[in-house]
C-alpha cells in the first residue's frame, strides 16, 4: 500500500469520529467515515419505505445511490445529516448494514474514495481495519466502558447501543473485530486529545 492510511474501528461511543475527525483536521488529511454511508443508505430505505428483509431491493437502491459524507450527509442530493442520528436510522441501521450486497457496494466506494484522495487519509468505521483496509498503515481500536459509551451517544438509549453492539458483533458478514496488531485505547478516561496525541506517537513510528 502506496500511500498512508489510519483506519480506526470500535463499537459505538468509543469516540471514533470525533477522534477520527480531529486527527485528520490535525494532520491535514483527507477524512472519511463510512458508518455515514451505511446510514445514508438506511435513511433512503427508511424514505422509499422499503421493508427490511427485502435485501435484493435495499441492495439495488445502496449500488445505484449517489453519497457525500463532507461537508454534510447526502444521498442522492438530499440533505440526511441529521437524519442519520435520528431514532429511526439507529433502529434500523444494523440491518441494512448487514446485508452482504450492500456492504461489497459501500466496501468498494470506500476503497474507491481512498484511492482518489491526492494523500494520506484517516478512515473510520467497524470494519475498516479487519475488511475495508487491513494493510493500513496503522490501524486503531477504540473502545471505553459501556457506561461511558452510552453516556456520550445521548441520540441512542443504552438498550439500543447494547443491541446494536450484539448485532454489529453477530452479523455474518464484516463483523465488528479487534484487527490482529492494532493499536487499542481506551478512551474511557481519556480526553480526545490525548487519544489523538496517543495515534500520532504510533504514528510517527509507523512511518
Amino acid at each position: 500500500m502506496s500511500r498512508v492510511i489510519v483506519a480506526i474501528d470500535g463499537p459505538g461511543g468509543s469516540g471514533k469520529s470525533t477522534v477520527a475527525r480531529g486527527l485528520a483536521a490535525r494532520l491535514g488529511w483527507a477524512y472519511l467515515d463510512t458508518g455515514a454511508m451505511y446510514r445514508a443508505v438506511t435513511a433512503e430505505v427508511l424514505r422509499t419505505g422499503l421493508r427490511l428483509d427485502d435485501e435484493d431491493a435495499i441492495a439495488r437502491l445502496a449500488a445505484a445511490c449517489v453519497i457525500a459524507t463532507v461537508p454534510r450527509v447526502t444521498i442522492n442530493g438530499r440533505d440526511v445529516h441529521e437524519e442519520v442520528r435520528g431514532d429511526a436510522v439507529n433502529a434500523a441501521v444494523s440491518a441494512v448494514a448487514a446485508i452482504p450486497a450492500v456492504r461489497v457496494a459501500m466496501v468498494a466506494r470506500q476503497r474507491a474514495w481512498a484511492d482518489a484522495q491526492p494523500g494520506a487519509v484517516v478512515v473510520e468505521g467497524r470494519d475498516t481495519t479487519t475488511v475495508v483496509f487491513p494493510l493500513a498503515t496503522l490501524k486503531v481500536y477504540l473502545t471505553a466502558s459501556f457506561t461511558e459509551r452510552a453516556r456520550r451517544r445521548d441520540d441512542e438509549d443504552a438498550g439500543a447501543l447494547g443491541r446494536r453492539d450484539q448485532a454489529d458483533a453477530d452479523r455474518p458478514v464484516s463483523p465488528l473485530r479487534r484487527a490482529a496488531g492494532a493499536l487499542v485505547i481506551d478512551t474511557t478516561n481519556l480526553s480526545v486529545e490525548a487519544v489523538i496525541e496517543e495515534i500520532q506517537s504510533c504514528l510517527r513510528t509507523s512511518t
